[in-house]
């Protein structure tokens, strides 16, 4: 019984109860009710706060209604204990066959154990990372890849329609120092003081010239401008190499130029005047973003007819809308709390509800201790922390896990050492080591010829197998309300509870035969909450994309 199908019971008992007049309700009765796990295990396997919901709306104290609901539940021959608590909570004990029928749902739903409809039919844009295509991905990058990814994974996995989306800056003055500083560097000339440096652009440099040699044969205005699309291309291929490698997708690069090269600026523009919050003033066009929060209102084209970053913002909002998404999630770094505000400035300007449809989510910056002292300078970059190199050194499962683990809006420090060390009080480890013990004692269990052919659920009553399947019953509620909250570090910490959970049971439970023992069906019955377990912590890891390994 899963705390979904408990909850159901109770609301069926207290349908019961209204239809034979025993309550009245004022209001009527709640469509849906939660059960949670009481932290005092000893208080029963779950707990419910009902009673003192309702009982003042029923005309009745919280326990005069809880003993009403208490005689009708003790009734289902699934429900073994029901006991009233305090000013009126309920405390249930679950019969161990109704319990452990949740390790034959696990399995027969495999893959797909853990999702639910909780999002059915959101269309959701996740738009994270967005980086100048104008040199490595960083440190802040690495967090947003791997928070971002897991994060779209969540809320796929809570049935919504979610595109991973990339925002490409690829106009403005930037690109034009990209350029500059690759052209100064394939002459051997000095870089612009306020150009890029680090090895890197020499490297890039190097290899232009290699692959188009009659770039240096250009007017140098011309060839500023093939050095920097040149570098622009290559420079992308190789965030975008980094990141497949990183298991961090995305459906859509979106171009920043291809909004003012498709109309896409204009069409915002008029659709942001025709909801009157456009107005002109010193010859520039402005939106009174100040009628919603923002701090000041905002320039959206300027007195030389230039647009605005503040400009493209906004167009690419409307474009995101006008796709169909009805949820547009950024995903920004530290020093970009002052976006929020005028992001959502730019949702209401359009006509939207800017707490419906725009969510702005702030990461926080993360410090990288090798040795004991902080990482800060880049064989290649010069002055950041690349991608490349912290995979290099952590690995990718370790990096994804580590980054994931903790709430995107924190200061992290990660310890390379402490993050790769393969020990219990590793939590990657940890929970990757459960799982190939798991998947261990499966592969003895088919060498001594065992197969899952039967399962008597009612024989899975001892108190550490109870522990075990009402924390693989808690996943789906856990994923679900991860995905409600934007939180993929929650499926992180349920996997290290629920690995304990099984390191409890496996040291307390004997699963196979020894010796010349014979196969009971106890052995089955353990060996199918085995493969519930297995299947539980490989579909965790894989919405962190993290590897399950069958070995370790």
């Amino acid at each position: 019984m899963t705390p979904e199908q408990l909850a159901e019971k109770i609301l069926q008992a207290l349908a019961a109860l209204a239809a034979d007049g025993t309550i009245a309700v004022e209001g009527g009765l709640p469509r849906e009710l939660k059960v949670e796990r009481p932290k005092n295990p000893e208080h029963g396997d779950y707990a419910t706060n009902v009673a003192m919901q309702l009982g003042k709306r029923a005309g009745l104290n919280p326990r005069q209604f809880a003993e009403l609901l208490a005689a009708r539940l003790r009734d289902d021959e699934a429900i073994t204990a029901v006991d009233i608590a305090g000013p009126g909570f309920i405390n249930l004990k679950v019969a161990a066959d109704a319990q452990g029928k949740v390790a034959q749902a696990i399995l027969d739903a495999g893959e797909k154990y853990g999702t639910s409809d909780s999002l059915q039919g959101r269309a959701i844009n996740l738009e994270f990372i967005s980086a100048n295509p104008t040199g490595p991905l960083h440190l802040g990058h690495t967090r947003w890849a791997a928070v971002g990814d897991a994060l779209a994974r969540v809320l796929a996995a809570a049935g919504a329609s979610v595109t991973r989306e990339f925002y490409i800056n690829d106009r403005g003055n930037q690109m034009d120092k990209f350029g500059a500083s690759l052209q100064a560097a394939a002459h051997g000339h000095q870089i612009p003081e306020d150009g890029y440096h680090g090895e890197y652009i020499l490297d890039l440099a190097k290899r232009i010239v290699d692959e188009v040699p009659d770039i240096l044969t250009l007017p140098e205005d011309e060839q500023v401008i093939a050095f920097r699309e040149a570098g622009y291309e290559r420079q992308l291929k190789e965030q975008q190499d980094q990141l497949d490698h990183f298991r961090t997708k995305f459906d859509v690069w979106f171009s920043e130029r291809s909004l003012h090269e498709q109309d896409g600026v204009p069409h915002a523009i008029q659709k942001l005047r025709d909801q009157g919050h456009l107005y002109e003033a010193d010859d520039a066009l402005w939106m009174r973003t100040t009628d919603f929060t923002d701090d000041k209102d905002r320039v959206l084209i300027r007195s030389n007819g230039e647009p605005t970053y503040f400009a493209s913002d906004a167009a690419y909002y409307v474009n995101k809308r006008d796709r169909g998404f009805e949820t547009c999630i950024y995903l920004l770094g530290a020093d970009h709390h002052g976006y929020v505000n005028r992001l959502k400035a730019i949702a209401a300007c359009a006509g939207d509800d800017p707490e419906h449809n725009i969510e702005i989510l702030i990461g926080q910056l993360v410090k990288i201790l090798k040795g004991g002292e902080e990482m800060r300078l880049s064989k290649r970059a010069g002055t950041i922390v690349t991608l490349a190199e912290l995979v290099e050194e952590g690995g990718v499962d370790a990096l994804r896990y580590t980054l994931c683990r903790y709430p995107a809006d924190s200061p992290l420090t990660l310890d390379i050492e402490e993050m790769t060390r393969q020990a219990s009080e590793n939590p990657v480890f940890y929970v990757q080591y459960a799982h190939a013990r798991l998947a261990s004692i499966l592969r003895n269990a088919d060498e001594l010829g065992i197969k899952l052919d039967e399962f008597d659920p009612g024989l899975l009553s001892h108190e550490r197998e109870g522990d075990l399947l009402r924390a693989l019953a808690e996943f789906p509620r856990v994923v679900a309300t991860a995905a409600e909250l934007r939180e993929p570090h929650r499926i992180a910490r349920y996997l290290e509870d629920t690995a304990a959970a099984f390191h409890k049971f496996y040291d307390s439970c004997r699963v196979l035969p020894r010796g010349d023992e014979e196969v009971e069906p106890v052995h089955k019955a353990r060996l199918t909450l085995v493969s519930a377990t297995r299947t539980v912590l490989a579909n965790g890891l894989d919405l962190l994309g993290v590897s399950a390994p069958e070995r370790m």
